[in-house]
């Protein structure tokens, strides 16, 4: 997976790595260059008296020294910048990915999972990318001409090269293997610490009001605690490459000066050679290092790229048709014809056998107990999901043949839970119609109700609204939603318990002011409370996911027990309307 995401986020930049790889290989060829130009000086030059030598080669030294550095600073530059882009490439396919998501896989990755993925996993990849152009290209290089550069001044003491290599790279891949489980975990700790963060802060006022401070402290505590755990057993295998490789650096280290000092004293070898060979093997080392340093990233990024992947290869349950059709003979009319729907996994369906039927001028209104299935149908409308059976129809089609945007531009949605975009009033009022005139969004809020409390704000229309709208209370968010589905005059409106937090007297005016607005188009509400939908056209009463009544007010309370159980629950709310 790894591999794969970092072959398909670099394809573009094909240049910039070519241009870092020669980089880099013209500094690591200086690099290599350097213990051999100061063999040469200390034999040819300190050992002889020959001062005109040591200035000519040292000169000689400083210039391929100057080159390696240049060589090293812009490949460092291209590096990062292709990194940087790869980040910003693969930060924006994955958003557009959530963006084509249904409710369906939304709920199955889970909100603070796929920030996470979104942010710290692609980070994660992306410093592996840009340590890749600085260390991965350079560390093959230097440990394959160190090798040969040793061969090169000595051959004799080459076999201790032969055992400190294989040696090297056994005590790495231990160490790597028992830290790729460790690294797959903590990423998973890390979601559920994001998780109980955006819970707890979103939740803050529940919090607080259930005096459960010590409770979610000791909660996130625990998950903390978990994190920390996992991270340190992670940071121990770490710690440990560092000193298992210095202790073999040093070991061969000493063994060189041991066994290349009796060369020496034998004439088998020159002293300058042997500072060479030295100076090899620390590069060879270094490049184990240098290596050592890139295992140590690559099984988090192996981790966070498979959960990259896993978004980026999940398909949507709901396809966009192949041929969409963009126009119809009807305007307006919504259908829904023998319709089943099941969760995946799930053993009883949420919808079963529905059926129903508007046109515009008329108002249906769909009503039952909590966990009745309400939400999922009316959902099922603007094609949050798919129905498992039967068809849904938009003005006489099948949602799933109709082009998305034709069918979300018709209707008019404002959802169970009120959500406003952090900016200003008048950018959430746009979110309905992108061009609305100042005028128009006065209006708008004219008739959900709103006009009175945003008039009272310094800003009007321009004030400004917090991340998720917890500035403004329940009711104000939910006025405020009805506005923003209001402003662009859909053919459908749909209304999912959109009246819940406002009190009786402000419903009935705000359906008093709907009434004219909707009078051309289909309406469809799901309501707790009777009273705003007793005027309905039709009423349909759902229960257990399946409709066992339907009607008008009056009828049901004649025909449909269930429909007559939830007048009678809120008989004394009706009575003080």
């Amino acid at each position: 997976m790894l591999l794969t995401l970092i072959r398909e986020g670099l394809s573009t930049y094909r240049r910039p790595i070519a241009a870092v790889v020669l980089l880099q290989l013209l500094a690591t060829v200086a690099a290599l260059f350097l213990p051999s130009l100061n063999a040469d000086i200390i034999d040819n030059g300190v050992v002889t008296g020959d001062i005109g030598y040591i200035w000519r080669f040292g000169g000689l030294m400083l210039a391929v020294s100057l080159v390696q550095a240049a060589c090293t600073i812009t490949a460092v530059y291209f590096s990062a910048r292709t990194a940087m882009g790869f980040g910003r490439d693969t930060r924006a396919r994955v958003f557009h990915q959530v963006g084509t998501f249904s409710t369906r896989e939304m709920q199955e990755f889970g909100a603070p999972s796929l920030i996470t993925r979104d942010t710290n996993d692609v980070q994660q990849v992306q410093m592996l990318v840009l340590m890749g152009g600085t260390i991965a290209i350079t560390a093959p290089i230097m440990m394959v001409g160190s090798i040969f550069m040793a061969f090169r001044e000595d051959a004799g003491l080459s076999w201790l090269i032969v055992a400190v290599v294989p040696v090297l790279a056994v005590s790495i891949g231990l160490i790597v293997r028992k830290m790729v489980p460790s690294f797959r975990l903590m990423q998973t700790r890390i979601d559920e610490v994001n998780r109980l963060l955006r819970e707890q802060i979103t939740g803050i006022r529940v919090v607080r009001a259930f005096v459960r401070e010590q409770h979610e402290t000791e909660r996130f505590a625990h998950a903390n605690a978990e994190l920390t755990e996992v991270a340190v057993r992670a940071g121990r295998w770490m710690a440990a490459m560092a000193p298992v490789v210095m202790l073999v650096a040093n070991i061969s280290t000493v063994g060189v000066l041991w066994f290349g000092g009796h060369r020496v004293e034998s004439g088998a070898m020159e002293v300058g050679a042997l500072t060479a060979y030295i100076s090899y093997l620390m590069q060879i080392v270094m490049s184990v290092m240098m290596a050592t340093f890139m295992m140590m990233m690559i099984p988090r990024a192996a981790v966070c790229a498979e959960r990259i992947m896993e978004v980026l290869r999940t398909d949507s349950s709901v396809v966009p048709p192949a041929d969409p059709v963009t126009a119809s003979a009807e305007r307006g009319t919504v259908a829904l014809e023998d319709v089943d729907f099941s969760y995946p996994g799930a053993d009883v369906p949420v919808l079963r056998n529905v059926s129903l039927s508007a046109g515009p001028g008329r108002t249906v209104a769909v009503i039952g107990s909590t966990g009745a299935g309400k939400t999922t149908l009316i959902n099922l409308i603007p094609r949050l999901f798919d129905a498992t059976a039967g068809r849904v129809l938009v003005d006489g089609v099948d949602v799933r043949d109709l082009d998305p945007e034709s069918l979300w531009s018709r209707i008019g949605l404002v959802p169970q839970k009120a959500f406003l975009f952090s900016g200003t009033i008048a950018s959430n009022l746009r979110y309905g119609k992108e061009d609305a005139t100042e005028q128009e969004m006065w209006e708008a809020l004219e008739i959900a109700q709103a006009r009175d409390f945003v008039e009272a704000l310094d800003e009007g229309l321009e004030a400004p609204v917090s991340q998720g709208g917890t500035n403004f209370s329940g009711g104000q968010r939910q006025r405020l939603a009805i506005a923003r589905a209001v402003i662009r005059r859909p053919e459908i409106y749909l209304f999912d318990d959109s009246f819940s937090a406002l009190d009786l007297a402000t419903d009935a005016r705000l359906r008093a002011a709907l009434a004219p607005v909707t009078r051309e188009a289909t309406v469809l509400v799901v309501a707790q409370r009777v009273s705003s939908i007793r005027t309905a056209d039709e009423i349909v009463v759902l229960e257990d996911g399946e409709v066992v009544g339907r009607g008008s007010h009056e009828s049901l309370l004649v025909d449909c027990q269930e429909y007559r159980e939830i007048v009678e629950s809120q008989l004394s709310a009706e009575e003080a309307a």
